[in-house]
């Protein structure tokens, strides 16, 4: 299931090249696939109104929502659902990185079609920043890129790809962060391409 490879250090950003074998990949994607038939993929808004490119849903006690009460997490899908529990597989990898009884509260899985992008951002909506951010890439690769804490910091690039582990702890757990691009159809994981990215955050 996991790789061996030692880790690409982006600014104290860990990344893990190929942790996820195949079949890791394909079980954890059907997991996936699992959790979107229960709480659907859905297309958030920010909170100046315009529609992210990315679509979105999640896993655990908590999803992240954004719209015009501005960013935070919410107990329930928009339907009104609860959101299905976090997949094992997805745990696994969490206790593989953070060697503690502490599991994440949220999964926050978002969508990368073919034009879909993410801009710089830091996850700072939680409660407690000593626990790592722990995000895994499924589907077809992307340009993430990174920066230090500060929004003008200057910012370095590498390719993520399916099967690709990154771990934000530390000095780096606030370091701004996004996605430039995807390269559709550049993986075989995913019948129809795309990116789905996984981001584990504990909340509270």
């Amino acid at each position: 299931m996991t790789g061996t490879s030692s880790a690409i250090i982006l600014n104290g950003v860990e990344i893990h090249k190929a942790w996820l074998d195949r079949a890791g990949q394909e079980a954890m994607a059907a997991d996936i696939r699992r959790v979107a038939e229960a709480a659907p993929f859905f297309q958030p808004m920010t909170p100046w109104g315009k529609p992210m490119s990315v679509r979105m849903t999640a896993a655990g006690k908590y999803g992240w929502m954004t719209g015009k009460g501005g960013y935070h997490y919410a107990p329930r899908h928009p339907s009104g659902s609860e959101w299905p529990p976090i997949p094992r597989s997805v745990l696994d990898v969490w206790r593989a990185f953070v060697p503690d009884d502490r599991m994440p509260d949220c999964c926050l899985v978002n969508f990368y079609g073919e034009k879909a992008r993410m801009g710089l951002h830091r996850d700072a909506d939680e409660a407690d920043f000593s626990w790592p951010v722990l995000s895994i890439s499924l589907g077809d690769p992307g340009v993430f890129r990174v920066g230090g804490v500060e929004r003008g910091d200057p910012t370095r690039s590498v390719p993520l790809e399916s099967g690709d582990v990154v771990v934000m702890g530390g000095a780096a757990r606030l370091c701004y962060h996004g996605v430039d691009r995807i390269r559709f159809m550049g993986s075989t994981l995913l019948p129809k391409g795309g990116r789905i990215n996984l981001t584990c955050r504990v909340v509270d």
